[in-house]
């Protein structure tokens, strides 16, 4: 008898699906079956992508950082497919600055380190808490398990980069949370897991210029190229997948390890 968790016919949340990582985790999952929620900005093209990939995929608008709009999009997960077994974390901004300029004197206003904080802390704790409490209606599968949330911090929580103190900070928050809450809901069984990513050729990087974007390839050492989000999406399906995972950070990176 397999341990492994199948994927086809679950229902997954996933922010920031309408692009980037959370977009290749999207396709992964309903390429392997499953019933997907995208929960991304009004002003996403998550409807877009949602009439594409079919009647199995539901985008859900919200904010992550808004508490009602959040409680909202599960609700409609709740009404359309009747439960949720995977939580996907993608949703986040990436802001760099330095706090402050000797030579130009020039603050950084505290609005930036605070959107930061706001969308990539507590806009994942929001979607954790309303996550939780609609995987906790789901009955213990045979191996005791009720579902699984993905975070997604990045390399920059342990090589973060000139100008990424804020960044780096709410990065390593998502990885700090990972093994607490995997304990809180462990006799639960809910599993928490966190990807860590190095460089994607996500819309944030496409759309550098080429000898940008072959400079931060050459940095990765093994394959030298940046990642395709669809290699994040399928680690996500594995993570699903493999039960035993559970409160630990995995880097996906080709070996990477950030200069200043």
């Amino acid at each position: 008898m397999s341990v492994l968790r199948g994927i086809k016919g679950i229902t997954t949340v996933v922010t920031g699906g309408a692009s980037g990582l959370g977009r290749g985790a999207v396709n992964k999952l309903v390429q392997r079956g499953a019933n997907v929620a995208i929960v991304d900005l009004p002003s996403s093209k998550g409807e877009e992508v949602a009439k594409e990939l079919g009647s199995k995929v539901l985008f859900a608008p919200a904010d992550i950082s808004n508490e009602e709009q959040v409680q909202n999009a599960f609700a409609q997960v709740k009404d359309k497919f009747g439960r949720c077994d995977a939580v996907v974390n993608c949703a986040g901004v990436a802001m760099a600055f330095k706090l402050y300029s000797i030579n130009k004197k020039s603050l950084i206003p505290m609005d930036k380190i605070k959107k930061t904080i706001d969308v990539n802390v507590l806009g994942s704790f929001n979607v954790i808490r309303h996550g939780v409490v609609l995987i906790g209606e789901n009955q213990k599968d045979t191996s005791n398990q009720r579902g699984v949330i993905i975070n997604t911090a990045s390399i920059a929580a342990f090589d973060g980069q000139i100008g990424q103190s804020a960044y780096a900070a709410s990065k390593g928050a998502i990885v700090s949370m990972t093994l607490p809450l995997a304990r809180d809901f462990a006799e639960d069984g809910i599993r928490f897991m966190t990807i860590a990513p190095g460089l994607f050729n996500t819309p944030l990087l496409s759309n550098l210029p080429e000898k940008v974007q072959k400079f931060l390839s050459q940095l990765v050492p093994n394959p030298s190229r940046l990642g395709n989000p669809e290699e994040y999406g399928a680690l996500v399906c594995h993570i699903i997948e493999n039960q035993y995972l559970n409160g630990e950070i995995i880097r996906i990176d080709g070996c990477l390890r950030m200069p200043p």
